[in-house]
């Protein structure tokens, strides 16, 4: 036993190490700039990351395919659960369904998954994170500001850097070596960054009372239990699949949530956070759990 979590924890642990530099930069007051790192990782680091990583995977493009609706249909279930619960608690939706229904798979979950399942668990994740982020900065922009904007749909780079992997998977083409060597050099500026951010962002976060957080993050927990589960006996996954899968759904609320209620419903903008930092500390205790007796 004491084997089983010495190995978890050599996942976990440089994880949290790269999030503690990005948390101490925000202590020491170091120079920062969420925006500017934000924009580099989603407009280049996520996209060439996708396209290097996923045409370099031997995967069968069917599973991905298969991955990805199983993180669609994930999101929708947390969506409608969440926006159930919230209205039984008469808690505002706009404020707090878009964090319930949004895992941070990008800064948590890829690089948990490529320590705890390797290169094909990592890619796995992939489609999970692909389909989290067009939600995210689609729907998750739509529901805190009460409008719908197909233009920030259409100009993602995200959505064209998925259909260039799936087309180089699905002819089994390549890079050119000089493209593909580029991309992996951009590409791998992104778990890095997204780690630095994540502990930076968790330091300056304004959170409120905890209350409502400790109760957002249990029906979190309850709800990805039940929506993983249901989820890998639908689609039948096994191995790698069903470990990236269950790791995807487990993921704590993501930061990038937070921007836009902070934006559009201010006055609840604290009490995400708060939800964002619990939910993120308990992930500390739940991911090891969750490798060593489920996955």
């Amino acid at each position: 036993m004491e084997h089983v979590f010495l190995n978890v924890l050599n996942i976990v642990l440089p994880v949290l190490i790269c999030a503690g530099v990005g948390y101490g930069l925000a202590v020491a007051r170091a120079p920062f700039d969420n925006k500017v790192i934000g924009g580099i990782v989603s407009k280049v680091g996520y996209p060439t990351l996708i396209i290097s990583h996923l045409s370099a995977t031997k995967i069968q493009i069917a599973t991905f395919l298969d991955m990805m609706a199983a993180a669609a249909l994930a999101i929708a279930a947390f969506g409608v659960l969440g926006f159930l619960t919230l209205r039984l608690l008469r808690w505002p939706v706009r404020a707090f369904l878009t964090p319930l229904m949004h895992g941070n798979v990008g800064n948590i979950g890829l690089p948990i998954t490529l320590l705890a399942l390797g290169d094909a668990g990592m890619a796995y994740t992939m489609a999970f994170v692909v389909v989290v982020l067009v939600s995210i900065f689609t729907v998750g922009m739509w529901i805190p500001a009460g409008e719908f904007s197909a233009r920030k749909l259409a100009t993602s780079p995200i959505i064209y850097a998925v259909a260039i992997a799936l087309t180089l998977m699905a002819t089994g083409s390549a890079l050119p070596q000089p493209i593909a060597k580029s991309f992996d050099i951009l590409g791998g500026l992104s778990i890095p960054l997204m780690l630095l951010t994540l502990g930076h962002t968790l330091a300056t976060l304004r959170t409120g009372s905890l209350g409502r957080a400790v109760v957002l993050t249990g029906l979190h927990l309850v709800l990805a239990a039940g929506i993983a589960t249901t989820l890998v006996w639908l689609f039948g996954f096994t191995g790698v699949e069903r470990g990236a899968l269950i790791l995807c759904c487990l993921m704590p609320s993501s930061v990038a949530t937070y921007l836009f209620i902070d934006q559009h419903v201010p006055e609840y903008g604290p009490e995400v956070a708060g939800y964002i930092m619990v939910s993120t500390l308990t992930t500390i205790l739940v991911l090891p759990l969750a490798l060593a007796y489920w996955i």
